[in-house]
């Protein structure tokens, strides 16, 4: 027995460490791609941290308009990557990662110039400079996001794929995190401006990064390295260039027969997905305003530590999750992740505490280390070959709607259920948190109640 239980120990242990094992004997574009990530999420949400006080304080908008402001950037890069995801597919991972990280070093850099390129005030010189360096972002980052998961399935196998896209997205959040750290400092003795600048030398960084890393001969040997020990070969190694062998004009009729939105299954799968994703866009919509109004004491004068628990949290959790699930079916986790994630939010359906708080920052954080990275995974799979990039922008494109839709309501959810300048005794947050459960619940339920359907003759591995 006590042979038998070491024997399952080992196993599990194996397990564990095996996908980590696997993803670290990749190649050096796959390093260069990761270190990439982790520069570009430090300074995207570095960014988008301080915007609104910069539209504050330098170009002089009231708090409404330098919302807009920050509006404008997240939403605008969600539709800059349904039109400019197939980048990757037309040139290649190389020229689209440094094409994009070039619109977002000059975007940055006259953004952060523009106070003093113009008037301030709204339509001011300054604040139209300011919104042409916000264009450039939006370009930038419509190219690279698509391009860097499609770079992880052109560098991957089947052994280290889930791994990766899972490596990639925890690496984001860590990116995420590190700004908390950065800022504060060079904030207090160089001002948001400063801060700015540094971001923008780091955007720098990351191109030399992918300059170095991704160069054309690595990436082809790093590519036919990934997929000569694939269990099943479909297709020859992919090159830089995606379709060689097609003129323009083959291109485009390709796309045009192959364009994800005629696909019936891929769009269900990304547009059911919306209930849940509005728990993310709460992490900003509600939570900040519900834990400093209906907690009292040590939650409520700390609510900023509780609202970004999540990014280290997904740091931490999603690879070593990825790595026991790495070989169990990409769509049966989904159903297991998203239901995962909604379900603790009827936790707080039970009454703001120090408990229940924790209970579903934690257990929701595990949901979504399930899901989200596989269906990243999904989408890069289905899409045929040479469409990775397209499939993965239009794959955004619902998050946008849920950041629409969510903002909609949820003001008037915190008035009515969470009001300001009110007891915590006289709120009713517990009907609030109980209405988004049942919204979030409705994807894993409908993923449920439609697996036969869609997994049924639905588009396989390129």
């Amino acid at each position: 027995m006590e042979t038998g239980n070491q024997q399952e120990k080992s196993s599990m242990f194996r397990e564990l460490v095996q996908p980590f094992i696997d993803l670290g004997k990749t190649s050096r574009p796959l390093l260069g791609l990761n270190i990439s990530y982790v520069i570009e999420g430090l300074v995207y949400f570095g960014f988008v941290g301080l915007l609104g006080i910069f539209f504050n304080e330098f170009i002089k908008l009231d708090d409404i308009d330098a919302g807009r402001m920050v509006g404008f950037q997240t939403a605008g890069i969600t539709i800059a990557m349904l039109f400019l995801g197939a980048t990757v597919d037309w040139i290649g991972l190389r020229k689209a990662l440094l094409i994009s990280l070039v619109f977002m070093f000059f975007g940055r850099m006259v953004l952060t110039m523009s106070p003093s390129l113009g008037s301030t005030g709204l339509w001011g010189g300054a604040h139209i400079v300011s919104m042409l360096g916000i264009l450039g972002i939006m370009i930038g980052y419509g190219i690279y996001q698509p391009a860097a998961y499609a770079g992880v399935k052109m560098l991957t196998n089947s052994r280290t794929s889930a791994m990766g896209y899972a490596m990639l997205y925890a690496l984001m959040n860590l990116g995420g995190f590190l700004p908390g750290l950065i800022s504060p400092p060079v904030r207090k003795s160089y001002g948001i401006d400063g801060v700015f600048w540094v971001y923008t030398v780091l955007t720098v960084i990351g191109i030399a990064v992918v300059a170095i890393f991704i160069t054309k001969k690595a990436y082809d040997d790093a590519v036919a390295k990934a997929k000569e020990d694939e269990p099943v070969k479909n297709e020859e190694p992919v090159k830089e260039e995606e379709q060689p062998e097609m003129t323009v004009i083959e291109k485009m009729k390709f796309y045009l027969k192959n364009f994800p939105l005629k696909d019936a299954r891929f769009m269900f799968f990304i547009f059911i997905l919306i209930p849940v994703q509005t728990l993310f866009a709460h992490n900003w919509l509600t939570l900040p305003q519900y834990t400093s109004r209906a907690f009292e004491g040590f939650v409520g004068d700390n609510f900023e530590f509780f609202v970004n628990l999540n990014p280290i949290l997904i740091f931490i959790l999603t690879p070593m999750v990825a790595a026991f699930t790495a070989t169990k079916d990409t769509y049966k986790m989904m159903i297991i992740g998203t239901f995962v994630m909604a379900s603790p939010t009827f936790i707080l359906a039970l009454g703001p505490n120090m408990g229940t708080l924790m209970a579903y920052l934690v257990i929701m954080t595990i949901g979504e280390a399930i899901w989200q990275p596989r269906f990243l995974q999904w989408v890069a799979d289905i899409a045929p070959k040479g469409m990775t990039g397209i499939y993965m922008g239009i794959g955004q494109f619902p998050w946008f709607l849920t950041k629409v839709v969510t903002a909609i309501y949820s003001g008037w959810f915190l008035m009515n259920y969470c009001p300001a300048d009110t007891p915590p005794a006289q709120m009713n947050t517990e009907t609030m948190w109980f209405i988004y459960g049942l919204i979030a619940m409705i994807s894993p339920v409908a993923l449920l109640l439609s697996a036969k359907w869609m997994k049924k003759g639905f588009k396989t591995a390129a």
